[in-house]
């Protein structure tokens, strides 16, 4: 694997059942989301509901255990929600899921349709190597307030993902920054799909994403590293 991962001790004592699966994908082509992406996204909200079938997003096995995890770090899942959990609420929503391009339309057909967080990063803007940890605060978290870029900071003790300049996601999988998104100019990405043990099968979410990522981007030269044994940061 070209970019390491790692999980600090810290995070493994307060989520042992944590395990991730890692797609690395080079060559990709993105694109404004088109009628593809979104019949992936109404696709997507159809099985969630099949899942479901009436019950809440939160009532899903997988997403109380998500609930237990920021719970134990000090978030409110009411108030910040796992990624899952809230795409879940939107693709039952009126309104629908979001589109916003042809990669983040993918990844996020995945996570509904099988309820787990995923995200993507452009490896081109990564720098060093990806750690999910317990911040101590003071890290730099790049996003956009009220139009404008702004730099903000995690709660102390807040379970972060971070590279060696700041954080890329807080509160886990809460909140992408914008400095290592996808965007419609992005060739190489990295995508995590996480999961409480034994409430997901990312094995089989991850290869339905890899095959998807081929589709769209014939080509592309895509690797799944499933399951991944966490390599923890002393």
């Amino acid at each position: 694997m070209t970019l390491e991962l790692t999980v600090s001790d810290d995070v493994g004592a307060i989520a042992p059942g944590f395990t991730h699966v890692a797609v690395e994908a080079y060559g990709l082509v993105n694109a404004p989301s088109d009628e593809a992406s979104s019949a992936l996204l109404d696709d997507a909200a159809r099985r969630l509901a099949e899942r479901l079938a009436g019950r809440a997003p939160h009532e899903d096995p997988h997403m109380a255990a998500w609930r237990a995890a920021y719970t134990a770090f000090g978030s409110k899942p009411n108030r910040t929600r796992n990624s899952a959990e809230a795409l879940a609420k939107r693709a039952l929503a009126d309104g629908g899921l979001p589109r916003i391009n042809r990669l983040v339309d993918v990844y996020n057909a995945i996570s509904v349709a099988h309820l787990v967080p995923v995200g993507g990063e452009d490896t081109d803007h990564i720098k060093g190597s990806m750690r999910l940890v317990r911040a101590t605060g003071e890290e730099p978290f790049h996003t956009v307030a009220g139009g404008e870029a702004a730099v903000e900071h995690p709660d102390a003790g807040e379970v972060v993902w971070r590279d060696d300049e700041g954080v890329t996601c807080r509160r886990w999988n809460w909140r992408q920054g914008v400095r290592t998104r996808l965007t419609e100019e992005s060739v190489n990405a990295l995508f995590l799909l996480e999961g409480m043990a034994p409430h997901c099968d990312l094995v089989t979410a991850g290869a339905e994403l890899a095959e998807l990522l081929e589709k769209f981007s014939p080509g592309a030269r895509i690797t799944v590293h499933a399951p991944v044994a966490v390599s923890v940061q002393k």
